[in-house]
């Protein structure tokens, strides 16, 4: 009887009071274990959170950096002092040390979400890449992956043998103009291949940077205005047009230095040269009827989109015409006429590299190739059915680029 006198009590007074400690005992202890085993965890994202947001101030600033690097080596042709140089090798092994002491910490720390720790590993690690940057390259125009890759704003799209890749080499020179080196030939040979395939043929660009190309086919393909339009309808065209039986001697030239076996520019100019008739179905003639050609992109595009350079003018002013190219694309006029060098042997104008002022680049041995003597006959006979296709394309362009005055000049045979 005592015994369960006793537990009455006890399980009447007591328990109560004892149970509601107990309870609430456990409560804080499995709070305090679950806080502790969620440490580890919780720690790694805000280190991530952290190493991201280091990440885009790096890239701002190295954008930064390199925008105001390209300016200046475009505008002063200046290079990197040794003391320049020896303060961004002692940065960079400071920031590389700094790294490496970042990546053992977190290897080294006791987490179970060890796949945090590997994808901030390889955060660092791309940041690293992303961030790396030689002095060659700054001194040349844009040739990292910074940025993102993009249709082109602006297209050289013609006329082959009439300056264009002279044209686009003196662009790039601008930090503010990313091209493809090759021609892409999208429009007139690859369009089954999609946009996104021409897409990534495009180089990486910044914000405020133009991508181009340029394809001179393009300007005598008929369905090409059509599948420019189709991708971006305010597109920028640049036409280069030369005298057009300048520019024919010019690519019979090209042809034949490929082709020795081929026929002679008399041959192939005429259908029956005994009455005079004109072959205008021979591509080298076909291609300088820019009116006909410029018809076709009128359909789709204003002229206030399109801009037209004088191969000509591009030979003996290249400042000049490259001060239009740049306002015609919004651009500073940053390339001036102290970036051209005038190459006395080829016969048109070289550039100069930003990293050696004194040395010209000049264009490729397949510029500059002395044209085969004519027969000034047969040039005096170009002229005549050319000039009324001229008249045209002046009316049409607004711009008069005189190529009649040039007929004691062509028939001499100049140089390509």
């Amino acid at each position: 009887m005592a015994f369960w006198s006793s537990t009455s009590v006890f399980t009447s007074k007591v328990p109560r009071k004892i149970l509601f400690m107990f309870t609430l005992s456990l409560s804080v202890t499995y709070l305090f274990y679950s806080l502790m085993s969620c440490y580890n965890s919780l720690q790694f994202p805000l280190q991530e959170n952290y190493a991201y947001q280091g990440r885009l101030v790096t890239e701002e600033t190295t954008f930064g950096t390199l925008r105001e690097k390209l300016y200046s080596a475009s505008q002063g042709f200046t290079q990197f002092t040794e003391a320049e140089r020896t303060t961004a090798v002692s940065a960079a092994k400071d920031h590389a040390e700094a790294e490496h002491r970042t990546v053992e910490w977190i290897r080294t720390q006791p987490s179970p979400t060890k796949s945090a720790a590997a994808y901030h590993t390889t955060a660092l690690e791309r940041e690293h890449q992303e961030v790396s940057t030689t002095d060659s390259e700054l001194r040349v125009n844009c040739t990292m992956d910074y940025g993102e890759k993009k249709l082109p704003q602006a297209i050289i799209i013609g006329v082959k043998k009439g300056g264009t890749r002279a044209l686009l080499e003196a662009l790039r020179v601008h930090p503010d103009v990313r091209a493809v080196g090759n021609e892409p030939h999208f429009f007139d040979r690859n369009y089954e291949r999609g946009l996104d395939w021409y897409r990534d043929l495009m180089p990486s660009t910044l914000e405020g940077q133009i991508t181009m190309e340029k394809t001179p086919s393009y300007f005598v393909t008929n369905h090409a205005p059509k599948r420019i339009h189709s991708m971006a309808r305010d597109i920028k065209l640049i036409i280069v047009v030369r005298n057009p039986v300048t520019r024919a001697i010019s690519d019979y030239t090209q042809t034949l230095s490929k082709k020795p076996e081929i026929p002679t520019f008399e041959v192939l100019a005429f259908k029956n040269r005994t009455l005079g008739l004109i072959d205008a179905s021979w591509s080298a003639l076909r291609i300088g009827i820019y009116a006909l050609h410029l018809e076709s992109w009128m359909q789709y595009f204003p002229l206030s989109q399109m801009h037209f350079v004088s191969g000509e003018r591009l030979i003996v002013d290249p400042a000049g015409e490259m001060a239009k190219v740049q306002d015609f694309l919004g651009l500073k006029r940053i390339v001036t006429d102290k970036h051209f060098y005038f190459n006395k042997t080829k016969g048109f104008p070289c550039l100069k590299k930003p990293e050696d002022s004194s040395t010209p680049r000049c264009l490729g041995k397949s510029k500059g190739r002395t044209h085969p003597k004519i027969d000034p006959d047969v040039i005096r006979r170009l002229h005549k059915f050319y000039k009324p296709f001229n008249m045209m394309f002046y009316q049409m362009t607004g711009q008069n680029f005189e190529w009649e005055l040039e007929e004691d000049s062509e028939s001499r045979s100049s140089q390509d």
